[in-house]
């Protein structure tokens, strides 16, 4: 397939659109069944050089939720507790190790991935596509399908849902175009290979970085090298559990990732896990109930009844003293930066989170304060000397 003709591209006023390779040769997709969108493709691309990277550097299977040129999530196969099924609406499903990644990746912020379109750095199995076809979403990539999950995917959106096979031996070329307000911009694709050659020059008293930790620190720097600038990530037990993306200032980013991290582990909570839901309410309504359990606002709406219909029993308040208490608990948390922490509020509030590792490339005139106030809290600190933006 030489070219793929497109709908309309980023909005329905943008036409004509298309993809097609500049020197003319075939396509590396092929369009299995649907009819995939400007954004859906973008999205699907970004993140299958995501998990294709994430196999490379871990040697496992792994998952990625994209939506809007950006990854909700990203993970590798490494099995669930019994807590994270629960949380991930999966303790009734096999569960393969690619099945365990996307379920990792999808349930990390299972708000911003409603609607994603899926990356999958392996052949896709019966079991990921079992837990694909009852999810809301967009469509998948992967380098090829079994036979009955190619049937499962299928049947999935009335036969519309977009299924996409990449080639896994694809390789683009080293020099990238694109065109803003007809000017061509040109620049070498970012092959950067993340490894752990990055993680050699620890800055801080503690030295002490385990493998699974750098593991998931590869893992945060992996996500955010596909996560719109600027971006932090931070990750924990093999899967990404809070990415702040498109942020202007960075303490925002740490910020917005932060708070997801915090929710992450919230849901963990006894207080959560003992929710009793009304009997036909659907997964995607109980990911909106569990955010507004967690709310600042929560109170107030409990007292308006507004849980009726929702809950099969009025739920206890989950106080923000009790919360707090929760996620002081927290600890090991892993935390990657596309550029350099100008200030040491970014620690602070990332320790707020629970976290004890840090990546970030180093270079900033203020180095010397953020490697103090990671000292102050034991935290360990690799300068990777690499930016990674991504626009």
């Amino acid at each position: 397939m030489k070219e793929l003709i497109l709908k309309y591209g980023c909005n329905p006023n943008q036409k004509p659109s298309k993809i097609f390779m500049q020197n003319g040769g075939d396509l590396p997709i092929e369009i299995l069944n649907g009819n995939p969108g400007y954004i859906n493709l973008l999205d699907a691309l970004n993140g299958f050089q995501l998990v294709t990277e994430l196999k490379k550097a871990t040697g496992i299977c792994a998952a990625a939720s994209f939506k809007h040129v950006s990854p909700a999530g990203a993970a590798i196969g490494v099995p669930l507790s019994h807590t994270l099924k629960k949380i991930y609406f999966v303790d009734d499903l096999e569960l393969s190790p690619l099945a365990s990644a996307y379920a990792r990746a999808r349930g990390a912020d299972r708000m911003s991935s409603y609607g994603d379109f899926v990356a999958l750095s392996d052949i896709c199995d019966v079991p990921t596509a079992n837990m694909l076809s009852r999810e809301v979403s967009d469509g998948v990539i992967a380098p090829d399908y079994e036979d009955k999950a190619l049937e499962i995917l299928k049947a999935k959106r009335k036969g519309s849902y977009n299924i996409v096979k990449i080639s896994p031996s694809y390789q683009p070329a080293e020099i990238e175009i694109k065109q803003v307000y007809g000017i061509s911009f040109e620049q070498g694709r970012n092959a950067l290979d993340i490894n752990n050659s990055m993680l050699e020059k620890v800055v801080t008293e503690n030295k002490n970085i385990p493998a699974d930790k750098k593991r998931d620190l590869l893992l945060s720097l992996i996500t955010l090298k596909y996560t719109q600038s600027n971006s932090v990530c931070y990750a924990a037990d093999g899967q990404a559990i809070g990415i702040g993306a498109g942020q202007q200032s960075r303490i925002h980013c740490t910020r917005l990732a932060g708070n997801k991290a915090d929710l992450w582990r919230l849901r963990q909570a006894p207080q959560v896990l003992s929710l009793q839901f009304a009997a036909d309410i659907k997964r995607a309504d109980r990911d909106n109930a569990i955010d507004v359990y967690l709310s600042d606002e929560y109170e107030d709406i409990l007292a308006d009844g507004v849980w009726q219909g929702i809950f099969a029993q009025k739920p206890a308040v989950f106080s923000k003293a009790e919360q707090k208490e929760w996620l002081a608990q927290n600890s090991g948390v892993c935390l990657g930066s596309d550029a350099f922490f100008p200030f040491g509020d970014n620690i602070e509030r990332a320790r707020k989170s629970g976290v004890s590792y840090i990546a970030q490339p180093g270079g900033s005139i203020r180095d010397d304060n953020v490697i103090d106030t990671c000292n102050k809290y034991n935290i360990a600190m690799a300068f990777t000397g690499i930016r990674l933006f991504h626009h």
